[in-house]
C-alpha cells in the first residue's frame, strides 16, 4: 500500500477488489451518456474509507439515478492520483482532504470543490481522529507530545498542522514535534512496539488500537475546530464551465445523501462493509466523521492560517471563496 494518502487523512485505507480501480480508464475525456433516459455516467475518484459512505449510500437510494447520473467508483490508492486524474478528465468528480486542495490551487492546479465531503463530529475525546499513545506512555496530554515522535499518514499536510494546534492549545511547543510517515493501517502496531511515541490515528486504526490499550490524547481536528470541514468532493474548473448543469445536480444528490447519511448513522455505517473489509466489532465501534451539507468558511479560513504558519502554501496564499464557494 503506499503510503501517500489523501483522503481525510481521516481514516484507514482498506482497499477490496473494486471494479476498475486500475488506471485502464486514464483514456476518458469526459462524461459519457446513455440509454433513452440521457442517463450521464461520471465516475468518482475516491479512497475507500469511512468517510465516503454517504457517496455509496446515496448511490443506493437512488439520489444520482433520480437526477440522471449513474456514479461509477473507482478506488485510488491516494489523492495523489485522485486530482491529477480529475484535472485531465479521468475522472469527472473526486475526493479530497481541505488542505490538499488548497495546496494544489495555489499551485495553479484547476480545481473547484462543488459538494460537501466530511467534517469533525466536534467531541473532543471521541472524534474521527486522535492522536493515539501506548497504555503505559508518559504522555497524557497533548503538551506532553513537544519532543516526541508523532506518525501521520501524509507529511506536511492536515494531521500534522492539526496536531500542532492541539500542541499549541495544550501549552506545549509545537516546533518540537518530529513528524514520521506511517500508513494508518501500521500505526496501531507501530504505537503498541514502541516506533513511534504516539500517531494520528483514524478509523478504523482507532478502534484496532484501543483494543490493545492505546489511549487518546488528543483530537485534532476537533481541538483545531468542532465545525472543521475535513473533505470535500471537487471537480476540474473546466467541467465547472464546461457542464455546469452536471455539477449542480452531482452537487444535489450529494447534498441529499450527506443528509441521509447523518439521518441514518446506522445505514452509514453498514454500508462500509460493501466496499471495505471493516465488519463485526471494529463496524460497531468505530467513530464516524461528521456530514454537513456545507463546508463550514470559518473553519477552513482557521486551517489555510495554521497551513500558511506551516509553510504549505510558499509564498502564496490559497483563495477560499474561489475554491469552496
Amino acid at each position: 500500500m503506499r503510503r501517500r494518502v489523501l483522503g481525510l487523512g481521516a481514516a484507514l485505507i482498506v482497499l477490496v477488489g473494486v471494479a476498475g480501480c486500475g488506471s485502464s480508464d486514464s483514456g476518458t475525456s469526459g462524461p459519457s451518456t446513455t440509454g433513452g433516459g440521457g442517463t450521464t455516467t461520471v465516475k468518482v475518484g475516491i479512497v475507500p474509507i469511512v468517510d465516503v459512505a454517504p457517496l455509496y449510500l446515496g448511490q443506493q437510494k437512488g439520489f444520482f439515478s433520480s437526477r440522471g447520473i449513474k456514479v461509477e467508483m473507482i478506488a485510488a490508492q491516494g489523492g495523489a492520483a485522485i486530482i491529477p486524474g480529475v484535472v485531465s478528465g479521468q475522472f469527472e468528480f473526486g475526493f479530497s482532504n481541505t488542505t490538499s486542495l488548497m495546496v494544489a490551487q495555489v499551485k495553479k492546479v484547476p480545481v473547484k470543490s462543488v459538494a460537501n465531503g466530511a467534517a469533525s463530529n466536534g467531541k473532543v475525546g471521541a472524534d474521527v481522529t486522535a492522536v493515539m499513545v501506548r497504555k503505559d506512555s508518559p504522555v497524557k496530554t497533548a503538551k506532553d507530545l513537544a519532543g516526541r515522535t508523532v506518525a501521520v499518514n501524509t507529511l506536511q499536510n492536515i494531521g500534522s498542522t492539526t496536531v500542532r494546534e492541539s500542541v499549541r492549545k495544550a501549552g506545549g511547543d509545537p516546533s518540537k514535534l518530529k513528524f514520521v510517515e506511517i500508513p494508518f493501517d501500521q500505526m496501531p502496531a507501530a504505537v503498541d512496539d514502541g516506533r513511534v511515541d504516539a500517531a494520528w490515528m483514524g478509523e478504523p486504526a482507532q478502534t484496532v488500537a484501543k483494543a490493545q490499550g492505546a489511549r487518546v490524547v488528543a483530537s485534532p481536528f476537533a481541538e483545531t475546530d468542532p465545525r472543521l470541514t475535513v473533505a470535500t468532493y471537487f471537480t476540474s474548473t473546466q467541467l465547472a464551465q464546461r457542464d455546469p448543469d452536471l455539477v449542480k445536480r452531482f452537487a444535489e444528490a450529494m447534498a441529499e445523501s450527506l443528509r441521509y447519511a447523518s439521518a441514518h448513522p446506522d445505514e452509514a455505517r453498514q454500508t462500509l462493509t460493501t466496499y471495505t473489509k471493516i465488519s463485526g466489532d471494529v463496524l460497531k465501534k468505530l467513530i464516524l466523521p461528521g456530514w454537513p451539507t456545507e463546508v463550514d468558511m470559518a473553519s477552513l479560513e482557521k486551517l489555510a492560517g495554521l497551513s500558511e504558519q506551516d509553510g504549505l502554501f510558499g509564498d502564496q496564499k490559497p483563495d477560499l471563496a474561489t475554491l469552496f464557494s
